[in-house]
């Protein structure tokens, strides 16, 4: 291997140079040299090496250790260009810089010359996705794992089948023309024959699919699906200081256009028994207040929709929260992931959010007042936001986007009074655009319920410091003369550009999975209604004489009973496993087994000693002292001593 001398090219901001170095020379050998062609201010461990000028591949220096200039193919005359920061000076008179690239820059000036304060208040993500964007994954279709449900509809063909044209048809039975070929699932002619308003995410895909990737022109494949991202991107390859001390045109969102969404990534919500909703509205038929819940269940196809799917709830669990006439305000929800974890046991998830907004009309007859309807609205833009931020923490895993990740299978079911009086659920999702606004910070909810405001930048605020970036937002709509008009959002725009509707239903004969959902729904302590050791064995057939074991074993499909259960801590993680298998699939066999169990015995024995027992004879100390109820008792005891003799 020849050891001869080669020459070296360095660009960096403030010029150029060149140094004579040897093959078998390591990278960290070369700072010295590099240090002496550089300003005396910069920060030694910010330095970076790359092959192009701009998203090329950028390696610090200091982590090419023991690797030399021959082994990364390096030969005379080849030019590298030098990245820096500059350290941060100690008298504040010109602008700091941090000393690592990946910490955000520290600045005493602002771009117009304001100085930022040392007590700046850092926005606080409504969010907890990162705020960084998701890197692209090379070939995401290879390493990205999503649920078995979108595996099977990728599988499917999709095309809607036609019968043979007895009119238009001139061939053969088993021939085929334009007028019977099948249908594409994302066929305009057929939605609107069948009333339905927007695609499905799996014909949406093969919409987008065939119009990125066409196998005709022989290019490599592209993942035809990407989020949206609004926010300055960080790492901007330009060179200059990251945001807020500096921005350009290739990391600065651009401007926003909202269209209403034409694709819906859940198409219909079912309940598998109208027993689940029924129980739900007994905490406002009892106190009056609003209620909300999060709904357990899962997803399947739905056959109504070309390859559509269907959110199914087969229990909806209530937080600790804090009821109002005029709403809810959600508490602390310590036990959440045991929640999760019951519901992961009994294979189910968190499917969605469920909440009331319901009025007594005052008739005496149970009907309701109608606030959602077509002049009012029917998703406000508070509930807009609260329902971007809980689908971004549940995002739906997918091999076809360039992030491995698109959208959200979360959905928000609203029940009030419809037109007629009557209680009604309206389902809805928030649109990819609404998700990523909230997270980026760039709108919040107004007095108004029917629109929804653009936050200002903070220099409009007047804040003192300058942490988002506000691009321009816009909306189309149509104007009174029927054309298609753009419109500034700011200060404004209206509500209906942020979600897509869903429609719902119930089964024809009840299917649940819990089909003896008769035990006390927790956090209930308001209405007078809690959940007690008394209440479990009332619910598994156990008293202080006997245990009836088939009973219980039936009694277990209940989702409440199962996450009290969980609370005790008494099951192992076998037996707690086993016990929802059974509550799941009501088999007796695996139910006799789980009462075999130490855990099950363990259980039994505690309710027998604290469970379910006689009612005991009141005591002289809770007689009544005054008051009617006193002669009302002292006529029943005297009732009780007729006809006995004292002698």
């Amino acid at each position: 291997m020849s050891s001869k001398q080669i020459l070296l090219r360095f660009e960096s901001k403030n010029g150029q140079f060149r140094l004579t170095v040897k093959p078998t020379d390591e990278f960290p050998a070369l700072l010295p040299k590099i240090l002496e062609h550089l300003p005396k201010n910069l920060d030694p461990r910010t330095l970076t090496l790359s092959n192009k000028p701009h998203a090329g591949e950028d390696r610090l220096l200091s982590s090419l250790n023991g690797i030399a200039i021959e082994r990364v193919g390096l030969k005379h005359g080849d030019k590298l260009f030098v990245k820096y920061n500059e350290q941060a000076p100690s008298n504040g008179d010109s602008v700091a810089l941090t000393a690592r690239p990946s910490q955000p820059y520290n600045s005493s000036d602002r771009l117009n010359g304001q100085p930022i304060l040392q007590t700046e208040d850092i926005l606080v993500a409504p969010l907890p996705p990162p705020t960084l964007p998701l890197t692209a994954i090379k070939n995401p279709w290879e390493v990205v794992k999503q649920s078995p449900l979108d595996d099977r509809l990728d599988k499917m063909d999709g095309k809607i089948p036609r019968p043979r044209d007895q009119k238009m048809c001139k061939h053969g039975p088993k021939g085929m023309c334009d007028y019977c070929m099948p249908l594409e699932p994302f066929s305009p002619k057929y939605l609107e024959e069948r009333k339905i308003k927007h695609l499905s995410f799996h014909s949406y895909l093969r919409k987008v699919n065939s119009a990125t990737n066409k196998p005709e022109l022989k290019s490599s494949y592209m993942p035809p699906l990407s989020e949206p991202y609004y926010r300055v991107k960080p790492d901007c390859p330009s060179g200059h200081p990251q945001w807020p001390e500096g921005i350009c045109t290739k990391c600065q969102p651009s401007a926003i256009t909202l269209q209403p969404q034409p694709f819906r990534m859940v198409d219909h919500v079912e309940f598998a028994s109208p027993g689940i909703v029924d129980s739900f509205l007994n905490f406002w038929r009892l106190s009056g207040a609003q209620r909300i819940g999060f709904m357990y269940g899962h997803y399947e196809e739905y056959a109504e929709v070309p390859l559509g799917i269907k959110a199914v709830v087969e229990s909806i669990y209530e937080p600790p929260q804090i009821d109002e006439i005029d709403g809810c305000t959600l508490n602390s929800w310590i036990n959440e992931g045991d929640v999760d974890e019951v519901a992961r046991l009994s294979g189910l998830q968190k499917v969605g959010v469920i909440f009331t907004d319901l009025i007594d009309a005052g008739a005496g007859d149970g009907t309701v007042v109608c606030k959602r309807h077509m002049d009012s609205y029917y998703l406000s833009s508070l509930e807009v936001t609260i329902s971007a931020r809980l689908q971004a923490q549940h995002h739906k895993a997918t091999k076809w986007s360039d992030t491995g990740r698109f959208g959200s299978d979360f959905v928000t079911c609203v029940i009030s009074g419809d037109e007629d009086g009557g209680i009604a659920i309206s389902s809805f999702q928030v649109s990819n655009s609404a998700v990523e606004m909230v997270r980026a910070d760039l709108i919040e909810p107004s007095a108004d319920p029917t629109v929804m405001l653009v936050c200002f930048s903070d220099e409009q605020n007047g804040s003192e410091s300058r942490t988002r970036y506000i691009p321009e937002v816009f909306y189309r709509r149509i104007n009174e003369y029927s054309a298609s008009v753009q419109e500034n959002a700011k200060p404004s725009f209206p509500v209906e550009y942020l979600f897509v509707t869903l429609t719902h239903g119930f089964p024809r004969e009840s299917t649940g999975i819990f089909n003896v959902s008769d035990f006390p729904i927790e956090n209930r302590e308001a209405i007078g209604e809690g959940q007690e050791l008394r209440s479990v064995a009332k619910k598994l057939g156990v008293s202080s004489g006997k245990v009836e074991g088939e009973k219980g074993v039936r009694s277990v499909a209940d989702f409440h009973l199962l996450c009290f259960l969980h609370g005790m801590g008494i099951l192992s993680k076998e037996e707690e496993s086993l016990l929802c298998h059974v509550a799941r699939s009501h088999d007796l066999a695996e139910g006799f087994q789980l009462l075999n169990t130490p855990g099950w015995a363990t259980l039994l024995a505690i309710l027998q000693e604290s469970g379910e027992r006689p009612p005991k004879r009141p005591s002289p100390a809770s007689f009544p002292a005054v008051g009617d109820d006193y002669f009302d008792y002292s006529e029943q005891l005297a009732k009780r001593l007729k006809g006995a003799s004292l002698k």
